[in-house]
């Protein structure tokens, strides 16, 4: 009888210590080892698309965000990021444009630099990222910081070395207030071309900017081209009827064609230096009275875009004119050139240029903090702009208080500058900067070049191309 029950104890036991060990090995299942299925694993990431490209992985994702991230309770949208991923042992740079992702492999100076993965974040409120409805109270630079935020922490668990944040234009500007926010996130910043409006009513330093800029001959030449475009408003408005009649363009939002065209041909001479270069100065009419209403219609186009504030036109950028008319700021520039019973309306507030059922109240203090906050607070920054990039007229200043941060202009550069087009001292110094706030080896930073080659379709170098000149 004994024996039968100490059979019977150690069988329970057994079966006991079976069972224990069955149920750890389901609870213990594998960490995923690929990629996509780990970036997956993450709450709230889903895939959109997968796209090859040789020595990296590429995905179009949604993750999940919400739409106030002061009240979490209040809903939620998607969205969409994209990941150029290399090697989760290599530095992460997070680079947003500040307006819509691109969903083509693309890699940002920075991330060529340090040879690393790169993450792209859509700005909300550009479509498809986009609450809905739209509250658009929730449209500012706090939001979308938070917005980075949220994205660096899901991720950084995956890609544990050290992360950059860059951008250029209002991604430059975005990257500099995601630093302001959160500023134990980023090993360091790279911000390119980034306006810094700090008083929106003075604008005295665009003016002065465009009385120097490149050569008399050329500044003589785009100011004579603009003038006859106004000169000519009769029959070039023609035109740009029977041009927005064929493409089915409407000016509900600006308030009719003449309001729009107007404001295309005011965007020509700073639309010219934004985006071309002094040798360009060759395309431009060299005697414009004499020009036909072809030849000038087709330089304005050209450079301004007549489409740009159609409704059409101005429907993708209503986020950014929205931010513009209520915290960013916007410049105002006068025309000595031009006698003003030739101008109707000047350059029009960002208010003209978003739907009037969208309320607007500008913040005035907003650009102010952020302006005081890098100037003496700054920490492992790095700003570059364009010597004839109007935008560089109000930039962000360095105070006392900051530390191993940088402004460098590269010298006759566009909107597009960037550390490769830096004189060489300031090239090394900015290129060993990333490199060190990288983390990557001293011998590395000590050599201050690239560590990966240049590839033509990855490394965009062009100067991002917005609307109408307003970043």
């Amino acid at each position: 009888m004994r024996k039968a029950l100490r059979w019977l104890l150690a069988l329970t036991v057994f079966l006991g210590t079976l069972g224990t060990a069955a149920g750890a090995a389901t609870a213990a299942e594998p960490e995923p080892t690929d990629i996509k299925d780990r970036l997956l694993s993450i709450p709230g990431m889903s895939l959109l698309q997968e796209k090859p490209y040789p020595g990296y992985r590429y995905f179009v994702l949604n993750y999940t965000q919400p739409v106030d991230h002061r009240h979490p309770d209040r809903g939620t949208f998607q969205q969409r990021i994209t990941v150029l991923h290399k090697d989760t042992s290599r530095p992460t740079v997070f680079y947003t444009s500040g307006y819509n992702v691109s969903t083509t492999p693309s890699r940002r100076e920075p991330t060529q630099i340090v040879d690393g993965n790169q993450v792209s974040l859509e700005y909300r409120f550009f479509t498809p990222s986009r609450p809905a409805p739209a509250d658009w109270s929730t449209l500012d630079i706090w939001q979308a910081a938070s917005d980075q935020h949220r994205v660096y922490e899901a991720l950084k668990p995956l890609y544990s070395a050290n992360w950059l944040a860059t951008g250029g234009s209002k991604g430059g500007m975005t990257a500099t207030y995601y630093e302001r926010f959160y500023p134990r996130d980023m090993d360091g910043v790279v911000a390119y071309v980034a306006p810094n409006d700090v008083v929106n009513k003075e604008d005295s330093a665009y003016d002065r900017f465009f009385e120097r800029v490149g050569t008399k001959e050329c500044r003589d030449r785009l100011n004579a081209v603009q003038r006859e475009a106004l000169v000519r408003r009769g029959p070039l408005e023609k035109k740009y009827a029977a041009y927005a009649a064929e493409n089915g363009y409407t000016f509900t939002t600006i308030g009719g064609l003449d309001k729009a065209y107007e404001a295309v041909v005011l965007d020509y001479v700073w639309g010219f230096w934004q985006y071309s270069l002094l040798k360009d100065c060759d395309t431009v009419p060299a005697d414009a009275a004499t020009a036909t209403d072809e030849e000038i219609w087709n330089s304005v186009d050209t450079i301004s875009g007549f489409s740009a504030y159609t409704d059409q036109g101005l429907e993708t950028y209503t986020p950014y004119y929205y931010q513009a008319g209520t915290q960013l700021g916007a410049p105002t520039i006068h025309f000595p050139h031009i006698e003003r019973k030739l101008i109707r309306y000047g350059y029009q507030p960002p208010r003209n240029f978003v739907p009037r059922s969208i309320p607007m109240r500008f913040q005035p203090d907003a650009m102010r903090d952020v302006d005081t906050w890098v100037r003496h607070h700054a920490r492992h920054m790095l700003f570059v702009y364009g010597q004839n990039d109007p935008w560089g007229s109000e930039r962000f200043r360095l105070g006392a208080g900051a530390r191993d941060a940088y402004v460098f202009t590269a010298p006759g550069a566009n909107h597009g500058a960037n550390v490769a087009g830096l004189v060489p001292d300031q090239k090394s110094l900015a290129t060993a900067r990333i490199l060190d706030w990288a983390g990557v080896s001293p011998a590395a930073v000590a050599e201050a070049k690239p560590l990966a080659g240049y590839d033509a379709k990855l490394d965009v170098r062009d100067a991002e191309r917005e609307p109408a000149l307003r970043p």
